[in-house]
């Protein structure tokens, strides 16, 4: 094993928080009452066009949606890392990592417009071996190519990489590769969904069951 391979939003940060401020703020602008925080964190990880969509009951095609998503994004960008945190026992994951010389890296479909603002919030982080966003890459997720390319710019064979995530496209994408995948079932899941039907290899419901799982399944020694 030579890399480790998150999702970003619900499966390294709880970026939810900002999402929940962001939202409300623009359904206040719309004269419309605030949205329970936790039916905004179940609709995380459809992005920021399924958020407008919980928001305001409105398809992508709809007149206004648009005009939405963009009002939206200009508040989030604003907003990024105001109160967002990293999930529990992440950040002594990386440590441990980067002690084992065990690289890491982020593959996500959070334009880099986002994702490297948010990374230098937290700049104390063990630097990351590679960060794809949708920008870099010409089919975002479900689709293999984002994962593929943190390989190639970490330098190792997806066989010699996992990939974790709390969606099953992060999981689709992973075994798409040709590599092991973890489920992260303390993202952003909504309650009637089971992580069972993903098919990951491995499904954890703390990010401090990954090093113990590396070790016991990946990092064996002779």
């Amino acid at each position: 094993m030579k890399a480790v391979l998150f999702d970003l939003d619900g499966t390294l940060f709880d970026t939810a928080p900002d999402f929940v401020v962001v939202l409300n703020q623009l359904r206040h602008q719309e004269q419309l009452p605030p949205l329970a925080e936790e039916n905004i964190r179940a609709a995380v990880s459809n992005g920021a066009r399924g958020m407008v969509t919980l928001a305001f009951a409105l398809g992508e095609d709809d007149p206004g949606f648009d005009d939405l998503h963009q009002r939206f994004l200009n508040l989030y960008l604003n907003h990024l890392a105001v109160k967002t945190v990293l999930f529990p026992g992440i950040e002594t994951l990386l440590h441990t990592l980067a002690e084992n010389s065990i690289a890491w890296g982020i593959v996500t479909n959070k334009p880099e417009a986002y994702t490297l603002p948010l990374l230098s919030a937290f700049a104390h982080l063990p630097p990351p071996g590679a960060v794809v966003c949708p920008d870099h890459v010409r089919d975002r997720k479900p689709h293999p190519e984002a994962v593929l390319l943190a390989c190639t710019q970490i330098g190792c064979d997806p066989r010699e990489a996992i990939y974790a995530g709390d969606h099953p496209r992060d999981i689709e994408a992973g075994r798409a590769a040709g590599m092991p995948t973890i489920a992260c079932s303390y993202g952003y899941i909504g309650t009637d969904v089971d992580v069972t039907d993903w098919n990951a290899d491995h499904r954890i419901s703390s990010a401090n069951e990954i090093w113990p799982l590396l070790q016991t399944h990946y990092l064996q020694r002779p």
